[in-house]
């Protein structure tokens, strides 16, 4: 039968060499039928020597099988004949005749001409194509290491600088402190200048006074007013006494200089002593309630220091409550613990300055006009504490003010409280 395609070879060569692209046309056993010079020139062949050749001469060796006429390509294609574009997520190759393998892009148009039928291909070299691709993924890939270069050093560059915020965070933290210390210094010596001038200058005039007034005692028949005038200054220098223990024990409490001496001692003793001194400085009509029924009462303390801790309680349950009113001042024990509690009837402590009572010059509203430093309760609180004690009240204003003290029970043994 004469071939169609060459007995139309001038229609042919029109319509085929107007393509750029290079077409192989094939009959149903793989042979091609036609080419174009595109194609031709593609895999280096001159016009005429595809002709009749199988189509495996333009098919890498590797690639005959997907090709073969019972391959997966071949018989797939023919089974659902349509056009198409081949390769779409393969790599499809063929094959220069110098041996050369390259990469192709193939689309398939099937056809039918005097009942038999036939395949156009239309084949494109995407060798160029492939190698912008590798190059644009080479520079993506370069990019990428870039990238990620930067993105490392722009990390550590960030971890630095949070370094860096954070010191000065921690250095602007510190200087706010101290500058807020040296504020809090600034006005504690202010406060205390103040209540030195004060609390010293009363007491001292009262003294020069008394002193003053008995020097015109001069008869015999006037000692009973030169012992009023003499108890004035008694009471005043042992006020002012007070008041310096007190600077000495803050003194000693701030340094780290206490050095606590812990023996055995009767509690009634201390006791005694403290409320003795406290009668001494009672209103017309008070009194103290005490227990007396506790002389079997054995504590391994320190003994100055309880005794400061009760002494400065009921001097100020005396200093804060009316006339012919009662300071209750009793005394528990269990196996753990010594418990006093001293409650007075006096004007009590505003429930807003109750967070603020133990404070180092602190003194409650209700309180200025009456004489005092505002350091007492706060240097009885650091004892305590260093003692292993605690310090709590409970307070209603204008009706009384109880506060309760716990010290722990320790054995001689168990020295254990720092210097």
């Amino acid at each position: 039968m004469p071939n169609l395609f060459h007995e139309n070879e001038f229609v042919f060569n029109v319509l085929f060499e107007a393509i750029s692209e290079g077409v192989v046309v094939v009959d149903e056993n793989q042979t091609i039928v036609a080419t174009n010079t595109a194609a031709e020139q593609m895999f280096g062949y001159t016009k005429g020597d595809l002709h009749e050749q199988h189509l495996n001469i333009l098919i890498p060796p590797s690639h005959h099988m997907s090709h073969s006429k019972d391959g997966g390509h071949y018989s797939t294609f023919y089974s659902q004949s349509s056009a198409r574009q081949m390769g779409v997520n393969n790599d499809l190759y063929g094959i220069h005749k110098n041996g050369n393998k390259f990469p192709v892009e193939v689309g398939l148009n099937p056809f039918v001409l005097d009942t038999k039928k036939y395949v156009m291909s239309i084949l494109i070299d995407i060798t160029n194509r492939r190698k912008s691709e590798a190059k644009i993924i080479e520079l993506n890939s370069l990019l990428e290491k870039k990238i990620s270069a930067r993105t490392l050093e722009l990390n550590k560059t960030v971890s630095d600088l949070k370094k860096e915020i954070k010191k000065r965070v921690k250095a602007e933290s510190k200087l706010k402190k101290a500058l807020k210390k040296e504020k809090e210094l600034n006005e504690l010596k202010t406060k205390f200048l103040s209540l030195v001038s004060h609390e010293f200058k009363t007491p001292l005039s009262g003294i020069l006074n008394a002193a003053v007034l008995i020097g015109k005692y001069t008869k015999s028949e006037m000692q009973a007013r030169r012992n009023k005038h003499l108890l004035t200054i008694k009471n005043k220098v042992y006020y002012l006494n007070g008041i310096l223990n007190d600077f000495l024990s803050i003194e000693r409490l701030e340094s780290g200089k206490v050095k606590y001496k812990l023996t055995n001692f009767k509690l009634s003793k201390v006791v005694n002593e403290v409320v003795y001194n406290a009668n001494m400085m009672l209103k017309n009509g008070q009194r103290i309630n005490y227990p007396l029924d506790i002389d079997s009462f054995t504590i391994y303390q320190d003994e100055k220091i309880v005794e400061l801790v009760l002494s400065n309680l009921l001097n100020n349950a005396i200093k804060y409550s009316p006339e012919n009113t009662t300071i209750d001042f009793q005394i528990k024990s269990n196996s753990k613990e010594f418990i006093f509690e001293i409650t007075d009837q006096g004007i009590g402590i505003p429930y807003e300055d109750q967070k603020h009572i133990f404070e180092r010059y602190f003194r409650a509203e209700n309180a200025l006009t009456n004489e005092g430093t505002g350091i007492g309760l706060n240097i009885v609180k650091g004892h305590l504490e260093s003692l292993g004690g605690t310090i709590k009240f409970k307070s209603i204003i204008n009706k009384g003010t109880t506060f309760i003290v716990q010290l722990p029970l320790i054995k001689e043994n168990e020295n254990n409280i720092n210097n």
